[in-house]
C-alpha cells in the first residue's frame, strides 16, 4: 500500500497554480481555478481543492473540506535538500525553520500562499533510505 493522492486545501487556485507549478516545478495534470488543481509529484498526486466548493455535495464524490492551514512534506535527498535551501531563496520564499531530529534526519519549513505549511525533509525522517 502507499499514499496516492495527498490533499491540502486553498481558496485562490490562481496562486497555488503559480506557487506550485511556477515556483516549485510540479506538473499540472489538471486545473479547474473554481474548483481544483491536480499535481503530479513524483508517483503520486497532490491536489489542491477550494473547500468552500468541495464542501457542496454537487460532484461524484462525497463532499469533504477543512478549515484552517494543513501540512505536507516532500520526502528529499540530503543533496536536494540544500539545493532546495537555495531555490526558495532564490524564488524569494522564506524558509520559516529549520530543524535536525532526533534521528539526524533534516527538514525545512515554508508556507504556500493559502498559509499550509510545508516541508522539505530528508527520507530518512521515517527510515526511508530512497
Amino acid at each position: 500500500m502507499r499514499i496516492l493522492e495527498t490533499v491540502l486545501y486553498a481558496e485562490d487556485l490562481l496562486a497555488a497554480r503559480e506557487f506550485y507549478v511556477d515556483r516549485l516545478g510540479l506538473e499540472s495534470i489538471s486545473f479547474d481555478p473554481e474548483r481544483n488543481l491536480f499535481l503530479r509529484c513524483a508517483d503520486g498526486v497532490l491536489i489542491l481543492f477550494k473547500a468552500s466548493k468541495t464542501v457542496i455535495p454537487d460532484a461524484a464524490v462525497p463532499p469533504h473540506g477543512t478549515v484552517g492551514i494543513g501540512h505536507m512534506a516532500f520526502g528529499v535527498s540530503r543533496e536536494e535538500l540544500e539545493a532546495w535551501r537555495g531555490k526558495l531563496a532564490a524564488k524569494e520564499i522564506p524558509i520559516l525553520q529549520g530543524m535536525t531530529w532526533g534521528n539526524g534526519a533534516n527538514s525545512i519549513y515554508f508556507c504556500d500562499p493559502a498559509g499550509n505549511v510545508l516541508e522539505f525533509a530528508t527520507v530518512d525522517l521515517w527510515g526511508f533510505t530512497s
